[in-house]
């Protein structure tokens, strides 16, 4: 079985820490997205992967050296100077791919516990060239939206309708199981729309079909979605951290190999800390990911905040609610960045 996963994307609303690692390499617990992902892959019986891509995105993956789970793993590259859309980069893997079986593709930006296994028997049932794994969200217009007759088709599909219009709170979750009849409806060469132009003629001609699906499912697309995931799966995935005598930490807590926490220091609640991350005295650090490689200094503190590799944060300075620090940054002695401040890699402020 094949999966095809689309990371040629430039993460746009997660800048400026996407002006230095693709999305598909953020941390989430300490652990790259692109790793969960391939680790669930393996575990629902997909054995090879394709990675849609832009040449940047392919060169970071490569050199993280992520493990794979017994999956081969192959890259498909976007061309650099045509936007291909959504339904482009499916198009441009039809060789790899194949014309023998159904396969999956999967947004890059997703933490899920969808069954693929159960996705693929629904599509194996019915006639359809396309199967949309469907989510229920309390604000629908923010997505592709399906409207379900009978034995689970697809009656019709309304890409982000305005909001109070949409016909029902099913909403498309990013992942899907196509027939190899999918490339018959992409055209080559050109930017193509998956939402706007595909899926709504598979509904007119009652090939497109539904598989709802429930449990944890998050878009880390957004600064603040990307924060609550790693809240989310600290309770679960988070070290159960022993008292200290010379810091405090406040569960749930992640705290990468090599962290060095200073006296009186409090830590969490809903902190992660990455590898070879150095932490002074008396510093304060809640509802925040600090990514490795960091150093902050004494009576610093950092409240809701994402702070990018090898960044320093200074003495008594303090990052607040929203702040986005990218890598490299340097933050001096008693500085204090208000709410929603972003600071381009290896400023300093």
């Amino acid at each position: 079985m094949k999966a095809l996963i689309l990371i040629g994307g430039f993460g746009t609303r997660l800048r400026p820490l996407t002006c230095t690692r693709p999305k598909a390499l953020f941390p989430i617990v300490n652990k790259p997205l692109l790793q969960i992902t391939f680790e669930r892959l393996a575990e629902n019986g997909v054995d090879e992967v394709i990675l849609a891509v832009n040449k940047l995105t392919q060169f970071h993956i490569r050199q993280q050296h992520l493990p794979k789970y017994g999956l081969t793993v192959k890259y498909s590259l976007d061309p650099p100077k045509i936007p291909l859309g959504t339904a482009g980069p499916i198009k441009k893997a039809e060789k790899l791919l194949g014309h023998d079986d159904p396969f999956l593709v999967l947004n890059g930006d997703l933490i899920t516990e969808i069954n693929y296994k159960e996705m693929l028997a629904t599509h194996a049932e019915g006639k359809a060239v396309a199967t949309i794994a469907l989510h229920e969200a309390e604000d629908p217009s923010r997505y592709g939206v399906a409207e379900l007759a009978d034995e689970n088709r697809i009656k019709r599909f309304i890409e982000k309708p305005p909001k109070g219009t949409e016909p029902t709170k099913l909403i498309n979750a990013g992942v899907y199981v196509l027939s190899p009849k999918i490339f018959n409806y992409i055209p080559s060469g050109r930017a193509v729309s998956m939402e706007r132009e595909v899926f709504p003629r598979l509904a007119e001609e009652n090939v497109l079909y539904g598989h709802k699906v429930s449990g944890l499912w998050i878009d880390i697309g957004k600064p603040e979605d990307y924060l609550q995931t790693n809240k989310m799966l600290l309770e679960t995935c988070a070290d159960k951290q022993r008292k200290n005598p010379r810091f405090e930490c406040r569960n749930p807590v992640a705290l990468g190999k090599g962290v060095v926490i200073g006296e009186n220091s409090v830590i969490g609640p809903c902190a992660v800390l990455g590898k070879n991350v150095t932490v002074g005295k008396n510093v304060q650090i809640r509802d925040s990911v600090v990514f490795e490689d960091v150093k902050i200094g004494d009576d610093a503190v950092i409240c809701g905040a994402l702070i990018g590799e090898a960044a320093q944060i200074g003495k008594k300075a303090k990052v607040t609610e929203g702040c986005i620090i990218a890598d490299h940054v340097k933050v001096k002695d008693g500085v204090l960045l208000r709410e929603k401040v972003s600071v381009c890699p290896a400023k300093e402020v």
